[in-house]
């Protein structure tokens, strides 16, 4: 691999909702995020969705000037849910090239939160972590404490056996910034892994 793609972080994929209707907090820490990565002049590879946070994510890269690479499937196209104010659009045929394009394009990933897509993907990237076939950073920003259950399970997981060395996998932030500073300083650490620093 790479040993410069790990050390810096060029461009950051973004996992969260499409979904619309969610509290008023969700949206603004997405459009805190995009803002922060936009600043910084980091391109943002997303799924080129055209509502929710998705897009929320989206219009604030753009609007600080940065870059957004959106990837979905054709079909989505043809449905109408493509988001063509992106910098860049990759067509591709299923859900599954969507993801492994995503992550291949990607120095580090943040989920925000999500229904069952973004719980997917966010579960096969931490999956894909722990074989050693991604090894970039994964942040989980925790707002309004929206992924506590989901740490519980993990918890219980690795109680149980079925989930070793949790704290290598992800980094959980509970702010924008915290998520944005955490992928920074990790530059030079992508394969050590991370410390869950919330109980």
């Amino acid at each position: 691999m790479d040993t410069d793609r790990i050390n810096r972080v060029r461009a950051v994929c973004i996992y969260c909702a499409s979904g619309t209707g969610v509290h008023p907090a969700y949206g603004e820490a997405a459009e805190k995020t995009g803002s922060l990565l936009g600043k910084r002049g980091i391109r943002v590879i997303n799924g080129a969705g055209s509502t929710g946070l998705m897009r929320t994510v989206s219009e604030a890269v753009l609007r600080e000037g940065g870059s957004v690479t959106g990837v979905i499937p054709r079909f989505m196209v043809r449905n109408g849910w493509c988001d063509k104010s992106l910098t860049e659009i990759i067509e591709v045929e299923t859900m599954h090239e969507r993801k492994q394009r995503m992550a291949a394009l990607s120095d580090a990933v943040i989920a925000l939160p999500g229904g069952c897509g973004t719980l997917e993907e966010l579960l096969e990237i931490i999956t894909w972590k722990q074989l050693g076939l991604y090894r970039h950073p994964v942040v989980i920003l925790n707002t309004n404490r929206y992924y506590d259950p989901l740490f519980t399970l993990f918890r219980q997981a690795a109680d149980e056996r079925f989930l070793l060395c949790r704290e290598s996998l992800w980094h959980e932030s509970r702010t924008p910034e915290d998520a944005v500073e955490t992928i920074f300083n990790a530059c030079g650490q992508a394969t050590g892994g991370f410390r869950h620093t919330h109980p």
